[in-house]
C-alpha cells in the first residue's frame, strides 16, 4: 500500500468489477484494496444514499432548530417536572453512551483476545462509537438550564479561582465521556492511517493530496509497521478499561443517590452489560444494512461473523435479565417495604407497559439465538437487533421515570413527554445517521489493513500463498 507501486484510476467500472475479484473465497491483497476502496472512489453516489441523507439531515436540522428554541425559551418545553427532574434528556444520554460501548469492545478487547472475525466490522463499529458519544454529549450540555455557563463544567483557570464541584455527578460524566471520546477517536484514526495511504496511492489530483495529508506520511515500511502495531496495542490497552469504567461512572449518577431502586451496588455491572448489549444490537443493525446496501462487503461480513455477534447478544441479554431478576430479589430480601414498592410499581404501576416492553425485548427476544438457524438468518437478526435497542431505551426510561412516585405522596406526579421530548430523541437519531452516512460514503468502512493481516498469504510461513500484491497492502 505504501510504496506507490499500484495506481488505479477510480472509475465506476473498477468499483463494479471489484466484488467479483474478491468472491473466490481467498482474495489477494489487491482484491481487498480494490473492493473496499472502490466504494469510496465511486463518482456516482447511489440514489438511496441521497434519499437517506436527505431524511437524516432534515432530522438533524430539526434538532438544531429545537435546540435554538430550547435556549430561547428554557427547559420548560420538555415534560420534566417535580419529582421527575431529569426526564428524556438523561434517558437519551445514557442510551447513546451505551450504544457507543460496542465499538471499543470490538476494537480493543476482541483485538487483545486475538479474535480475527472482528476485522470486518471493527472500523464502522469504532465510527459508531464516536457518533454515539457525540449524540450522548449533546444532552448534558443542553439540559443544564444556564447554557451560557456551560464552561463551568471544565476545570479552566480563572481569576476568581472557582473550580467545578467534583462531587457532582455531572462532573463525573464530563470527564468519563470526554476521556472515552478522546481515546475512541485516537484508536479509530490510528487504525485508519494505512487505509488512507491505500486511497492516496490509488488517487489522482486533489484527492491524492487530501489522502496524503490524512495518511501522515505512511509508506508501509517495516519500522512504520512496528511503531503502528505498538501504538495500536497500547491504545487497545488504554481503551479496554474505559469500556468498563465509563458506563460504571454513568451508573453512579443513579447509584450514589438516596433513591429507592437506584441506591444499589449492582448498577455498575448492570449498566456495563446493558451498554455492551445495546451497542452490539446497533452494530448488528448497521452491519446488516451496510451488507445489503453495499454488496462488495458481503465477502467480508460473513454469516459466521453475524453468528458470533448473535451469541454475544444472547450472552449479554442473559446478563441483563439476571440483573432484572436480582433487583427484585434484593428488594424482597431487604425487607424494606419502600424498596419493594418501587419495583412492584415498575412492573404493575402506571408505567407497567414500558417495563414489560423492556423485559420482552431484552430478555425474551435474545433467547431466539439458541438456534443456529436463527443466528444465521439476517432478517431475524435484523429485527431482533432493533428490538434490543427499543428494549434498552425503555430500560433507561423505566429507571428514570420511577421517580414519579418519590418519598412524599403529596408530590407524586405523572411524567408526560411533550412533542419536544420526542423531537429531541428523533433529532439525535438524525444526527447519528447523518454522521454515519457520511462515514460510509467517504471513509473505508472495512479495515483493509487488518483484513489483509488475517489472510493466509499474510503469514510468511504459509505455503502456496505468496502474493506479489502484498507490498501494496503493507502486510
Amino acid at each position: 500500500m505504501g510504496n506507490g507501486t499500484e495506481h488505479v484510476n477510480p472509475t465506476t467500472e473498477t468499483a463494479k468489477s471489484a466484488p467479483a475479484a474478491a468472491s473466490n473465497g481467498n482474495p489477494s491483497f489487491h482484491d481487498v484494496s480494490a473492493t473496499i476502496s472502490g466504494i469510496v472512489e465511486r463518482r456516482d453516489t447511489p440514489l438511496w444514499w441521497w434519499i437517506a441523507f436527505g431524511i437524516s439531515a432534515t432530522m438533524t436540522l430539526g434538532l438544531l432548530v429545537q435546540i435554538a428554541w430550547l435556549f430561547w425559551t428554557g427547559i420548560g418545553i420538555w415534560g420534566n417536572n417535580i419529582p421527575v427532574g431529569w426526564g428524556f434528556p438523561i434517558v437519551n444520554f445514557v442510551f447513546w453512551v451505551g450504544i457507543g460501548h460496542a465499538g471499543t469492545l470490538i476494537s480493543a478487547i476482541l483485538f487483545l483476545l486475538r479474535q480475527r472475525w472482528r476485522t470486518s466490522i471493527n472500523r464502522f463499529a469504532e465510527a459508531m462509537t464516536i457518533f454515539a458519544v457525540i449524540c450522548a454529549g449533546l444532552f448534558p450540555a443542553i439540559h443544564v438550564g444556564r447554557v451560557w455557563a456551560i464552561y463551568w463544567m471544565f476545570p479552566l483557570p480563572n481569576q476568581m479561582e472557582m473550580w467545578p464541584n467534583f462531587r457532582s455527578a455531572l462532573m463525573w460524566d464530563v470527564f468519563a465521556v470526554g476521556t472515552y471520546f478522546t481515546a475512541s477517536v485516537l484508536f479509530w484514526y490510528t487504525g485508519l492511517v494505512p487505509d488512507w495511504a491505500t486511497l492516496r496511492d490509488r488517487a489522482r489530483g486533489w484527492r491524492q493530496k487530501v489522502y496524503g495529508i490524512l495518511a501522515l506520511g505512511w509508506r508501509g515500511g517495516n519500522r512504520q509497521w512496528k511503531h503502528y502495531e505498538m501504538a495500536y496495542l497500547l491504545l487497545a490497552g488504554v481503551a479496554t478499561p474505559l469500556v468498563l469504567s465509563v458506563h460504571s461512572v454513568v451508573s453512579t449518577d443513579f447509584a450514589t443517590s438516596m433513591v429507592f431502586g437506584w441506591h444499589s451496588t449492582i448498577f455498575p455491572p448492570y449498566f456495563v452489560a446493558g451498554a455492551i448489549f445495546s451497542g452490539f444490537g446497533m452494530v448488528t443493525t448497521l452491519a446488516i444494512l451496510a451488507r445489503a446496501l453495499y454488496p462488495p462487503v458481503r465477502d467480508f461480513m460473513t454469516l459466521d461473523t453475524f453468528d458470533k455477534m448473535a451469541k454475544i447478544l444472547m450472552l449479554t441479554g442473559m446478563m441483563v435479565g439476571y440483573a432484572y431478576i436480582i433487583e427484585f430479589f434484593t428488594a424482597w430480601y431487604s425487607g424494606n417495604e419502600y424498596e419493594q414498592y418501587v419495583f412492584i410499581n415498575r412492573a404493575f404501576g402506571p408505567y407497567a407497559v414500558s417495563y414489560w416492553i423492556m423485559f420482552a425485548c431484552n430478555v425474551i427476544v435474545p433467547q431466539l439465538f439458541w438456534s443456529k438457524k436463527l443466528r444465521r438468518s439476517l432478517p431475524v437478526l435484523f429485527i431482533a437487533s432493533i428490538l434490543v435497542n427499543v428494549g434498552m431505551w425503555f430500560e433507561r426510561f423505566v429507571i428514570v421515570i420511577s421517580l414519579h412516585r418519590d418519598f412524599l405522596p403529596s408530590s407524586w406526579e405523572m411524567f408526560k413527554p411533550t412533542a419536544f421530548d420526542i423531537g429531541f430523541l428523533a433529532g439525535s437519531f438524525g444526527l447519528f445517521l447523518t454522521l454515519f452516512l457520511l462515514f460510509l460514503r467517504f471513509v473505508p468502512m472495512v479495515a483493509m489493513a487488518e483484513v489483509k493481516g488475517v489472510l493466509p498469504q499474510a503469514d510468511p510461513h504459509a505455503n502456496g500463498h505468496h502474493d506479489r500484491g502484498g507490498k501494496e497492502g503493507g502486510r
